[in-house]
């Protein structure tokens, strides 16, 4: 279809679906997507045979930092999202454009990883397409210009998000959508470790790729186990709340890298290179000779909110299983206590007074008190943090919030049924 036929039919998306949205909510949709059709013919000056694409963010509910030791998780993708118009372009060239950022042109014949393009959007798309090359696809060159609405930074996966995005484009218009969702998380997580440098678990990609709320077991990382869980939030009474900090984590990379790093140094001490191959008994018992031996007790306390912290992931989802949301309410919570004392993940030890998601989390427990539940989410150390709020107090606790961290940054979301997809109109 072209531009104009798209626009024409732009009624005709679920954005109900999509996006949890009422009726009377679509029109901001349309001109979203009719604004992103002018983004791409303002760039490359074509109208004809376009694609329209989304991958959702992520919000990890349960399992902060259990992932990359090969544990378990919860998690759901968001109703907010990046969305891509494509086209084919006939040349040996990926052209993305994304709103805001330069061009980024990825040769075809030029697929080899680079450290100058570590942190940087250009190394996501050259290893996504270098993992389906070397899969065995024939990928054609393609003009892409996308928009997100997925904060960066926020904790959410914008990176994540976009990988998917990238990986459903390929998918769709070159691999006749053979590759399942969970296939394209772990090629996601290639690109992010290999080529953005970054140490990253499969969580993020995993939530952004299948949709919906999940329950992903890492212990073989290779094939995760991926079980959707069916629970309907809206009929708790308590808004999903994301608490943007205002607080920058993109130059604390060693600060997570540490996580890592400390939690295997325990693992490695039973002859195991994940802490998910040890025994929490086992743990207790030599708790003694692992302290001699890591001389680190940061990295001990890590290893304990690890074997805690994965069963109780674990739990969140059988609760919601067992329509028990009390239940699941005390998991949560337990999760934010652990995460805040034994892994140490909510301000940076290299800036000890920048304490902004400790300021937020108090501020939750200020206004909650025993009701609903809060705790740093994703990665920590800056950024967010996650809140189920009861509907009577959620404009005091959205009016604290942004009294605090300023307008906007109190974000009522909902988790959405889809992972990545081309739209179909």
């Amino acid at each position: 279809m072209n531009i104009k036929e798209i626009k024409e039919n732009l009624n005709k998306i679920d954005y109900r679906s999509l996006y949890c949205i009422d009726d009377n909510e679509k029109k901001i949709y349309e001109e979203r997507f009719s604004k992103l059709l002018d983004g791409f013919y303002e760039t490359f000056k074509k109208d004809d045979n376009i694609h329209l694409f989304s991958a959702p963010g992520r919000t990890e509910i349960g399992g902060n930092h259990t992932d990359h030791q090969h544990g378990a998780v919860l998690a759901g993708s968001l109703n907010l999202d990046v969305i891509g118009a494509v086209r084919l372009n006939g040349t040996n060239e990926v052209c993305i454009k994304s709103e805001g950022y330069p061009m980024d042109q990825i040769k075809l014949n030029e697929l080899e990883a680079s450290e100058t393009e570590y942190g940087r959007a250009s190394g996501l798309i050259r290893g996504v397409i270098a993992k389906f090359v070397e899969m065995g696809y024939e990928v054609k060159g393609f003009d892409a210009y996308t928009t997100s609405n997925v904060l960066k930074g926020s904790g959410m996966s914008s990176s994540a998000a976009f990988e998917i995005l990238v990986g459903t484009i390929l998918n769709a218009l070159f691999a006749n959508n053979e590759i399942s969702a969970v296939k394209l998380a772990q090629i996601g997580q290639y690109a992010e470790n290999v080529y953005f440098g970054k140490p990253c678990g499969l969580l993020d990609q995993t939530a952004c790729s299948v949709g919906a709320m999940v329950s992903i077991d890492f212990a073989d990382n290779e094939k995760p186990i991926v079980n959707k869980v069916e629970f309907d939030f809206s009929k708790t009474n308590h808004a999903l709340c994301i608490i943007d900090t205002g607080a920058d984590h993109a130059n604390l990379t060693h600060e997570y890298a540490a996580i890592t790093v400390e939690m295997k140094k325990v693992a490695n001490y039973f002859g195991k290179e994940f802490l998910n191959d040890v025994s929490k008994d086992e743990f207790i018992k030599e708790i003694k000779n692992v302290r001699k031996e890591v001389k680190n007790d940061r990295a001990i306390l890590r290893a304990m909110h690890y074997f805690n912290e994965t069963e109780r992931a674990k739990k969140e989802a059988e609760a919601l299983r067992n329509d028990d949301f009390e239940e699941f309410l005390a998991l949560v919570n337990e999760s934010g206590r652990s995460s805040y004392m034994y892994l140490q993940n909510v301000y940076a030890s290299s800036e000890p007074t920048m304490q902004a998601v400790s300021l937020a989390l108090c501020i939750c427990d200020d206004v909650l008190g025993r009701r609903g539940a809060f705790r740093v989410h994703g990665g920590g150390f800056a950024g967010t943090i996650q809140a189920f709020v009861p509907f009577d107090l959620l404009d005091e606790f959205k009016n604290r919030i942004e009294n605090t961290f300023g307008k906007g940054m109190c974000h009522i979301l909902s988790v959405r049924p889809f992972g990545g997809l081309k739209i179909e109109i």
